[in-house]
């Protein structure tokens, strides 16, 4: 057998370009595809995302507490299906087990982590070092986001802080890749390095603000979008077709709906998020919710594969239900 040879990245092995004997007698595409497959395996989230592949991410929440055992499980059924996976960031302004602390320990469990930042409870300096921290820690992607007013969650007497917002923030960590922060101080020894990420509502009204934002996100630095929730297929499309001008990927998000009311609750409180009536009667209508959410979610992926360039799954608590939407939608 071919001795495989070591990567940077201790845990990874790629083969030479010699083919194993494992693989002899095969033909040649069947053994370039064999070769695809275990270097797509080895790539890192930002490998995968240059190299032009459909990524798939699906999104964690962290517990209230420090209780991980059933997230890590919730992980590990995800394990070999998705190609990271985000760690929200005080999800709808609830107080919760911190976003970086999960990013780690999912790292130290084999996974790779997009570790969600957003700029509603920390001033400019707490946002570089938790920046700088995770990169120490060995977390290679972000995401940033503004977030939500802390008056929508478990404590709205909180203090927002909004020191930065989402642009700005993106143009800080490019500056800290760069090997200065955000005042042109210098940084100590190897810079850090992410795959930066950030957000668009493809069903924002009006919509040109959201493309002159994300046109700003581009230039600070982003480099994949990933969308809030996707019920109408025309809506992004529309999106898709005022925004060819930008060639960044786009991973078009889906949010499981667990009920009707659910529903009527986001085409009511969330902004640029409308749930048709076909799908709210639909929902109505299932004696089984969990197996009707995911005819709906995988038959609204199979329609927007062909369009963007990923998909991001927002279980919002049905962490157990995403491989069977996954496998549902053909992943």
């Amino acid at each position: 057998m071919v001795a495989p040879l070591k990567t940077s990245r201790q845990s990874e092995k790629i083969w030479p370009s010699e083919v194993p004997p494992r693989w002899g007698g095969t033909s040649g595409a069947t053994r370039n595809k064999a070769r695809q497959t275990l270097n797509l395996k080895n790539m890192t989230f930002k490998e995968k995302l240059q190299a032009g592949k459909f990524l798939v991410t699906s999104e964690i929440g962290p517990p209230k507490g420090i209780e991980v055992k059933q997230l890590l499980e919730d992980a590990d059924l995800i394990r070999t299906r998705v190609d990271a996976i985000n760690v929200t960031d005080l999800q709808s302004s609830v107080m919760r087990l911190g976003s970086l602390a999960v990013c780690f320990l999912l790292k130290q469990h084999g996974f790779e982590p997009i570790y969600q930042v957003t700029c509603r409870d920390r001033n400019r300096l707490a946002l570089q070092s938790d920046i700088l921290s995770a990169a120490a820690l060995g977390i290679e992607n972000l995401l940033i986001l503004t977030g939500d007013h802390p008056a929508l969650g478990d404590h709205p007497e909180a203090k927002p802080v909004f020191d930065l917002d989402s642009v700005q923030l993106l143009q800080v960590v490019k500056k800290l890749q760069e090997g200065s922060d955000m005042k042109g101080n210098k940084l100590i020894g190897q810079p850090p390095k992410f795959c930066m990420g950030a957000v668009v509502n493809p069903g924002a009204d009006p919509l040109e603000p959201q493309i002159i934002k994300m046109e700003k996100k581009i230039a600070a630095g982003a480099e994949f979008f990933q969308t809030q929730a996707v019920y109408e297929i025309k809506t992004f499309e529309n999106f898709l077709s005022k925004t060819k001008h930008i060639k960044t990927p786009v991973m078009a998000g889906i949010v499981l709906l667990k009920s009707a009311g659910m529903a009527r609750y986001m085409n009511k409180n969330v902004a640029g998020v409308f749930v048709p009536d076909n799908l709210i009667k639909e929902m109505e209508a299932a004696k089984d919710k969990v197996a009707t959410s995911i005819e709906i979610a995988s038959r609204l992926i199979r329609e927007l594969k062909p369009m963007c360039r990923g998909i991001h799954i927002m279980p919002i608590g049905w962490d157990k239900v995403v491989p069977k939407v996954l496998e549902a939608s053909g992943f």
